[in-house]
């Protein structure tokens, strides 16, 4: 994201008596964001005339394809300096993911592939390049750093974002240098935001550490940073050269320095340990505006698609073997990748119509969507229309609805679904929103392997018990199944009165609550102020009813805006599904009033930050106590927050929900969890319940007015519990609602397999990714909620060996196989790579 050129170039940095004083320089930006086709030519001119200076790079990696095409010349020059004679050491890339990702906003297999493609075609462009220390102008920070660097052979990070942190920076901590110790126990030897290090008056986009002013350097030897460092990574495009002008000689105490080579210069004793949280990662970007939301979702559903379909291939290939398809799953990548760019978020308006970084996050995950999809669809060689194939790419047997189009030759038949052995399942007639018929019902599929069902001419199983609505004599209708009561009012909105859960015999909903379970609230502030969803009477509509799924449609007003919400409980499911439709008539004004003309880039109050005030849903739980634990990337943290609330730039706390957060009571007897379809704010506080950022329209950063342009359509679940989280398996009911069953009209011709292709796997361990490429099948687990320790994995396959690898490639150790399987040790939270060299199955076709 490009800041105004040109601050402090002519501040000159000085020398002090206490010790050494160093400075990091260098670029950001690429040929996506900003990259002129000068400015390869002006950095080898500029590292030539100024011998003391050395730089820093972050620099998109697509962005030496085109520099090698408009300026030949300067490219090889570049090429040698980076590993040349005379040139060594003064050039380090110090973030070579391959889209500059914010990453405390997505999936954590993301943040792999992120590093892994960046890496790949670096390496390409600069063979010999090493990867020594991360480093990053805006805040693309998260609390898994330490695990993934290490993983990837980097020795060194930085915590400093000094001249851009309108979306954020970490917590001030003390030391010169920490030794930052992530979820899993990993530790990497990083520079901090110093506790010295204030944000600076004036500004809501700098600390002091920005240009090494006298006052930052003394107040950072008066700290006992012995090294103090001082940093800002230029927008490339910038025509200043070196950042704080001249004079500063190779002898000068005062140093432009590569990250490495200030490691190397001031590392020594064994540095504190930090054990960094994910609210360590202070950050807030405009959430709630439907220009970020969809982002959010599109990316989101871009992740879960090429994941899954990455499994599931990998998975068939297993049954099946097939060629690859390396190509196609690249160019999926490189697009999900260049959508998680930190400017898609932050600056989603720049750009010209039709080609801001928005509509380019429309046209990349489409592409990655229709790769996934084909990919999937091509898995299989059609055999019968009437045949069913459904995969499972978690670790885990699963049981949940999966449904699928009704085929031309059974339309306004009656039909039923058998498994293989011609039993029938549980099954229901349903239409969706696209007035397609489908037949929905329960499979059963082993972990990490699939089933075969058929379509039948004949009467559905007669089912005595299931899920059903029952309209009481109030006008409420209840929902029940075989694991919950839950009752909707009429008159109240469409509020949630009861949810009650039979197994645990718990009545979840906060009846003293005068806000009301699952309602909507807001400040709408050009329209009088605050108004709920429960001010008018909502008409209630059976869509679904049983034996496998009951589903309403909820509708009614909220300032005069209708909004319909659809409520669905499956049978023997623990998540409550619920998508929420408004249907904005106009541009609207919400959250905190923002006059036109108010907006000042200076003020550290901005509008958007207090989230009290936009469009909530609100979750009020009967649960004393209230704690809150909430995912990052390969992290869950317990939250230290006494409540979400903040409205100005210098008290920034992390309010983000990734995928999921959890209140539980004060004992952790009892919790509800939430889920959401996309990276967003949540809020909780002592005297405020649960909530979920809605929508929020007015203004955002740079007097950008954050409007309403169409519907809002977000998804999100609820799910009850007993325990903790990890007891409750919230992680990987999230898994399993994000990457759900793949249920596809067709038989592969398989012959069925009984057994899972990846069994007694210890439990709490997550499927990452997986992948199948010259006979070798690779897997990367993550453990969510097991205890640390030894975890089996049993492959039902032949392979050569099993081999532990680290992110890059790089063997650490052959494991030793058993007649149970393999053994990792594996720490809570950690992730591990193993590949299965020469596989071989003792599948075959009919």
């Amino acid at each position: 994201m490009a800041i105004i050129a040109g601050f402090g170039l002519s501040t000159p940095l000085c020398a002090h008596s206490q010790g050494a004083t160093y400075y990091i320089d260098g670029y950001h930006g690429g040929v996506w964001g900003h990259y002129p086709d000068w400015n390869t030519r002006f950095m080898v001119d500029m590292l030539k005339k100024h011998p003391y200076w050395n730089i820093n790079l972050e620099i998109e990696p697509e962005t030496w394809d085109r520099a090698a095409k408009v300026d030949s010349a300067a490219y090889r020059e570049f090429k040698s300096m980076i590993s040349g004679p005379g040139y060594t050491g003064r050039i380090e890339y110090v973030n070579p993911s391959y889209a500059q990702s914010y990453l405390f906003n997505i999936d954590g297999e993301s943040i792999i592939r992120q590093f892994a493609y960046g890496m790949k075609m670096l390496r390409k462009d600069f063979p010999g390049i090493t990867f020594s220390s991360y480093s990053s102008e805006e805040p693309c920070f998260t609390s898994a750093l330490p695990e993934i660097l290490t993983s990837f052979g980097i020795k060194y990070a930085s915590l400093k974002n000094p001249n851009t942190c309108f979306g954020g920076y970490t917590l001030a901590h003390g030391g010169e240098l920490v030794s930052l110790e992530g979820p899993d126990g990993s530790r990497i030897l990083t520079v901090p935001r110093y506790a010295n290090e204030k944000l600076l008056p004036g500004s809501t986009w700098q600390t002091i550490a920005w240009n090494n002013s006298p006052q930052y350097i003394q107040s950072s030897f008066e700290a006992g940073i012995k090294h103090p460092v001082g940093m800002t990574l230029q927008d490339a495009g910038w025509k200043g050269g070196p950042f704080q002008g001249g004079g500063n000689e190779p002898t000068a105490k005062n140093k432009y320095v590569t990250w490495r080579q200030y490691f190397d210069a001031v590392k020594s004793d064994p540095a504190p340990v930090w054990k960094v949280s994910q609210e360590d990662v202070l950050v807030s970007l405009v959430w709630g505006s439907q220009v970020t939301q969809r982002i959010a979702q599109q990316v989101r559903a871009a992740e879960n698609k090429l994941i899954g379909a990455e499994k599931v291939v990998a998975l068939m290939d297993l049954y099946k073997p097939h060629p690859w398809p390396q190509a196609k799953l690249d160019s999926a990548w490189r697009t999900l990748l260049l959508s998680q760019h930190h400017d898609c978020w932050i600056v989603p308006y720049n750009g010209k119509p039709g080609n801001t970084w928005a509509d380019k996050v429309v046209s990349w995950t489409n592409n990655s969507n229709s790769i996934s999809d084909s990919l999937v669809n091509n898995a299989l060689n059609q055999k019968t229309q009437s045949g069913i194939t459904v995969y499972n790419a978690q670790l885990h047997s699963r049981q949940e609805p999966v449904e699928v189009n009704i085929p031309a030759e059974f339309a306004n038949k009656q039909i039923s679904i058998v498994d293989p052995n011609g039993k029938k399942i549980a099954s229901q007639i349903i239409t969706d929103s696209t007035h397609q018929h489908k037949i929905l019902f329960d499979a059963d599929v082993a972990a990490f392997g699939f089933a075969k069902f058929r379509i039948v001419q004949q009467n559905s199983i007669a089912v005595k018990t299931g899920a059903k609505i029952e309209k009481l004599q109030n006008g409420a209708y209840r929902l029940e199944t075989d694991l919950y009561k839950l009752i909707i009012s009429s008159a109240h909105g469409g509020r949630i009165t009861s949810l009650y859960d039979k197994q645990l015999q718990k009545e979840f909903v906060d009846r003293h609550d005068t806000l009301g379970f699952n309602t909507l609230r807001g400040n709408f502030y050009q329209d009088g102020g605050l108004k709920k969803s429960d001010q008018s009477p909502a008409e209630i509509k059976i869509i679904e009813n049983g034996p496998v799924r009951v589903k309403v449609q909820v509708s009614g007003t909220i300032d005069n805006t209708p909004w319909t919400q659809t409520i669905a409980l499956s049978e023997h499911q623990s998540i409550i599904d619920i998508d929420l439709n408004i249907n904005w008539q106009h541009n609207v004004g919400i959250g905190e009033d923002t006059p036109p003309g108010t907006y000042d880039w200076k003020n550290y109050h901005k509008a958007f930050y207090d989230d009290s005030k936009k469009l909530l849903a609100v979750f009020p739980v009967n649960l004393k106590g209230q704690k809150v634990y909430k995912n990052a990337p390969f992290d869950v943290t317990e939250s230290q927050l006494q409540n979400t609330f903040f409205t100005s730039w210098d008290s920034i706390k992390n309010n983000v929900v990734l995928n999921w957060v959890d209140v539980v009571d004060s004992r952790d007897q009892y919790g509800m969890a939430l889920f959401s379809d996309h990276t967003t704010a949540y809020v909780h506080g002592k005297d405020f319940p649960l909530g979920l950022v809605v929508q929020y329209s007015g203004m955002g950063l740079w007097g950008r007015n954050y409007t309403i342009n169409g519907p809002t359509h977000i998804h999100y679940a609820l799910m009850p519990h007993k325990g903790k989280w990890d007891q409750a398996k919230v992680w990987s009911a999230s898994a399993d609602w994000n990457q759900p069953l793949v249920a596809i009209a067709r038989d592969a011709g398989l012959k069925e397999v009984a057994k899972p292709m990846i069994a007694a796997v210890s439990d709490g361990l997550v499927l990452s990714s997986a992948k199948t490429d010259g006979g070798n099948f690779t897997m990367r687990v993550f453990n969510a909620e097991g205890v640390s320790g030894l975890k089996s994995i049993k492959p039902n396959f032949k392979y050569d060996k099993a081999i532990l690898r680290s992110l890059d490639g790089v063997q650490i150790e052959e494991l030793k196989s058993a007649s149970n399987g393999i053994s990792l040790d594996i720490p809570r939270f950690g992730i591990r790579t193993v590949e299965f060299t020469h596989v071989k199955t003792n599948e075959s076709t009919q």
